[in-house]
């Protein structure tokens, strides 16, 4: 997906492309961030 956005937005210019490509970053971003500190709260409490 975001390959795909990115590479619209690389051809057309189209900003929702371009929105579209950052919002899945974020949300990517955000992930890895919530998975982390669920591992570390677990290994904290066991």
């Amino acid at each position: 997906m975001q390959n795909i956005s990115w590479n619209l937005f690389s051809a057309t210019g189209n900003i929702d492309a371009y929105l579209l490509y950052k919002d899945y970053q974020r949300v990517q971003f955000d992930g890895e961030d919530e998975t982390e500190l669920s591992i570390a709260s677990e290994e904290l409490e066991g």
